[in-house]
């Protein structure tokens, strides 16, 4: 069974963290929310989520992917969290899968992880890098996939299902979600 981990801190926007954990269930893939902060987390929409472990507690060892969601100030504090940073780096020199979304790919960026070609909220890119940026909802460059925000959570989560698993995966889930 493939396994993730979702590292959230305050601010994270809550359609993409919950829509990535509860798709991936539904594919029989483990999740493994990670709190930065506080166990209990409050989303930029002011939704709580319990966590169940701190970022602290995670090896990378144990894990396929890590996806980050975005949101504010959420991004910004994936980016400078040293747990977070380390994790992402970690991922990459064991070439594993690495997934961001919305404001998210400036922490795979502040990481040195993004690779070339790769989307985000847009003007985000401002922040990121204009070389490499395309408007597509969801870019695929070698083992990083990004998306573009909360409408394109459910699009992001089910192409992880399909990188994780197999395509036989990707359209059950796709179809029992009326997709």
């Amino acid at each position: 069974m493939s396994k993730v981990i979702v590292p959230i801190s305050e601010g994270f926007e809550e359609i993409e963290a919950i829509s990535i954990i509860d798709v991936l269930r539904r594919a029989d893939i483990e999740v493994t929310i990670a709190a930065v902060e506080e166990i209990q987390t409050n989303g930029a929409h002011n939704i709580k989520v319990l966590a169940d472990k701190k970022i602290e507690e995670i090896n990378a060892n144990e894990f396929d992917m890590v996806v980050l969601p975005g949101g504010l100030p959420n991004a910004f504090i994936l980016a400078e969290n040293e747990h977070v940073q380390k994790l992402l780096k970690e991922f990459k020199e064991q070439n594993k899968h690495i997934g961001a979304i919305c404001a998210a790919p400036y922490a795979l960026h502040k990481a040195e992880v993004l690779n070339k070609n790769f989307t985000c909220y847009p003007s985000f890119e401002q922040k990121i890098r204009l070389d490499g940026y395309h408007e597509d909802n969801i870019v695929i460059d070698d083992r990083v996939i990004t998306s573009k925000g909360p409408a394109t959570a459910m699009e992001f989560a089910l192409e992880i299902v399909k990188l994780l698993k197999d395509n036989n995966s990707y359209q059950e889930v796709k179809n029992s979600l009326l997709s």
